[in-house]
């Protein structure tokens, strides 16, 4: 696996398909963080911009080789374990934007509510922040598993799907994206910080059972 994950990182770089969702995270970032605006309202937007950047690094990667080469990777390592390397690559690229857009909002935000009046913990703050950023990748990562070869098989329809799957996981009020975003916007108002822990376990639980079924259904197209 770890030549694999080395492979498909080498992919994603020398292919230069990560610069589009890069500069798109980074665009969203520009224009919401703003210096001296409340860090958990910061952290919210931080985190919600990584849902759709990670449902695009997810195509990217697993479409990343021609057919040759993927069924040549797919005779040598199998399938499954091809596909996975690839949703395990997009994974890695989401969380280190996550964590840069993280250190950002840290640099850049006043720790209080969103009344400037009462002081919100650094740390607590951040830590509550990355568990944001984790629930939304980890959907994104979800929307772009099943958004894409092999579950959907026609090329086409994967860019609307993915791009509708990410506005009703970031409005539902169901969704984990939804609720550790939510969590954090009210949290602001009172200076009170939430974890959200379910969202991230249930995120979790999502993603590993979207990547285990089209892992299995790569097995079975291939």
């Amino acid at each position: 696996m770890i030549a694999l994950l080395r492979y498909q990182a080498a992919l994603l770089l020398g292919s230069h398909r990560w610069l589009p969702p890069v500069i798109l995270y980074a665009a969203f970032l520009a224009i919401g963080i703003q210096s001296g605006g409340p860090i958990l309202d910061a952290f919210g937007y931080a985190a919600v911009g990584v849902l759709p950047v990670a449902v695009w690094l997810t195509r990217v990667c697993v479409t990343n080789e021609p057919p040759a080469a993927r069924s040549c990777t797919a005779t040598a390592a199998g399938p499954g374990r091809a596909h996975l390397a690839g949703v395990l690559t997009a994974a890695g690229a989401g969380l280190l934007l996550g964590l840069l857009g993280t250190a950002l909002v840290v640099l850049m935000a006043d720790p209080h509510s969103a009344d400037h009046q009462v002081a919100v913990p650094v740390l607590p703050a951040t830590g509550a922040g990355l568990f944001a950023v984790l629930t939304c990748l980890l959907t994104g990562l979800a929307i772009g598993v099943l958004c894409t070869w092999p579950v959907l098989r026609v090329p086409g329809w994967g860019i609307p799907a993915g791009l509708l799957g990410s506005l009703l996981l970031l409005v539902l009020g169901g969704s984990p994206a939804n609720a550790a975003m939510t969590g954090l916007v009210t949290g602001s108002l009172h200076g009170t910080i939430t974890v959200p822990w379910l969202p991230a376990a249930a995120a979790a639980l999502l993603a590993a059972a979207a990547t285990a079924a089209a892992c299995a259904l790569a097995s079975r197209r291939s």
